[in-house]
């Protein structure tokens, strides 16, 4: 084994524990809270979409054509860069989960609104053949079919987010991937360096896949065959 060979891999060794510290203290964290909140929010937006009032209809659309029609990168930059040149400074974790969480809850609601539009509308009918209110209907009978549906498309969402977090090293938070760049500042081996970071996300998704399919699979046993 040659010095260069050696050199490397006492690298990668060394550096496996900061990198993989920073993936469990700020990406996974991160991650979680902007994937509830983005949750509750795509909720709350899909539900305003299905509302017989214009309005909410009109404000859920407007903010779903904004949050999906520009970049991730773009609306993390103004929130980081450009709020500061009207007196709003915020820190770098606090603009990543405003971020993400709007941009979560953007593409979440579409989920859940198509799951709701999935179920049958007999449903409803048999819902209301025993003196449900909407509210009760929607609650008790639609929101728990719909969840079933929506749980295999949530999942992509939320393992596409972990990647995505990745952004946040734009605006100077060290999550994963920041970490792996400053690394690479002071050794001056990005290739090996950027191929680590990436098992570390690896790992990471193959984990989160498993747990999507555990889930999955939990939620069919309940459906009849």
């Amino acid at each position: 084994m040659d010095d260069r060979t050696s050199t490397v891999i006492h690298l990668l060794i060394t550096s496996f524990w900061p990198i993989l510290k920073a993936g469990l203290l700020i990406t996974i964290p991160l991650t979680l809270i902007t994937f509830i909140l983005g949750l509750i929010l795509g909720l709350l937006t899909a539900m305003a979409r299905l509302s017989r009032f214009r309005l909410l209809d009109l404000i859920a659309r407007f903010y779903v054509w904004i949050f999906r029609g520009t970049p991730l990168l773009v609306q993390l930059f103004i929130l980081f860069y450009g709020l500061p040149s009207i007196g709003l400074t915020l820190s770098p974790f606090v603009a990543a989960v405003i971020g993400f969480t709007l941009n979560m809850g953007a593409y979440n609601s579409e989920i859940i609104r198509a799951a709701i539009k999935s179920i049958d509308k007999g449903q409803w009918e048999a819902a209301y053949s025993i003196s449900m209110t909407k509210r009760q209907a929607m609650r008790r009978i639609i929101i728990p079919q719909a969840a079933r549906v929506s749980i295999p498309p949530l999942g992509n969402s939320f393992i596409g987010l972990i990647k995505d977090t990745s952004l946040a090293a734009t605006i100077t938070l060290t999550e994963l991937f920041r970490e792996g760049q400053q690394i690479a500042s002071v050794n001056y081996e990005p290739l090996w360096m950027y191929i680590e970071v990436a098992f570390v996300y690896l790992i990471f998704c193959t984990i989160l896949t498993y747990l999507q399919g555990y889930v999955e699979k939990h939620f069919e046993k309940h459906v009849a065959k």
